[in-house]
């Protein structure tokens, strides 16, 4: 929008034929078109929600919100980067992590002594996936995050997302 404005300024400065009278009104109707979007947004939240959009939960209790991650253009890659900035190294630190209008990750902490294992998000984490079991211990779905205790023997499906690739999980807490 400033670009647009800045252009309909300057040209007629530069360019003879282009009258002042056009630059006038493309700076009423912009600022015309700028309050009436603004008066809708006040009174109509369905409009504010139309143009603006609303916060998404993309992780809830150390899980993906798979349902809510799908409809979100964030890479896996590009998203564990974001948290990795935030310290956190794997997903059972997270209570909630909520994606807002803005495009900022929002994240809310489980306290240290409430940490629980899950799905580790350091680089090459989830590169060694496995169906079957070879040391009991918490393994995480690479897929949502699920986490459970498993024994030897093939890893099965995850009971949320059915996928069945599993790594083992971390427990390590945040540090700050």
């Amino acid at each position: 929008m400033i670009i647009g404005l800045g252009s309909a300024a300057g040209d007629p400065m530069f360019y003879r034929e282009v009258g002042i009278v056009s630059s006038i009104l493309v700076f009423v109707l912009i600022i015309l078109m700028y309050t009436m979007v603004t008066y809708l947004i006040g009174k109509s939240k369905k409009f504010e929600t139309l143009l603006e959009g609303r916060s998404i939960c993309l992780i809830e209790n150390g899980e993906f919100s798979i349902d809510n991650f799908k409809k979100e253009n964030l890479g896996s890659d590009e998203f564990f980067a974001e948290l990795r900035l935030k310290g956190i190294s794997q997903l059972g630190q997270i209570d909630q992590a909520i994606e807002e209008v803005s495009g900022e990750i929002s994240v809310f902490y489980f306290e240290d002594e409430k940490v629980k294992y899950g799905l580790s998000i350091m680089p090459d984490s989830l590169k060694d996936a496995v169906k079957y079991i070879k040391e009991e211990g918490y393994y995480s779905c690479i897929f949502c995050g699920y986490t459970e205790e498993k024994h030897t023997g093939s890893a099965g499906n995850c009971p949320k997302c059915k996928k069945d690739k599993w790594v083992p999980a971390s427990n390590r807490k945040r540090v700050t």
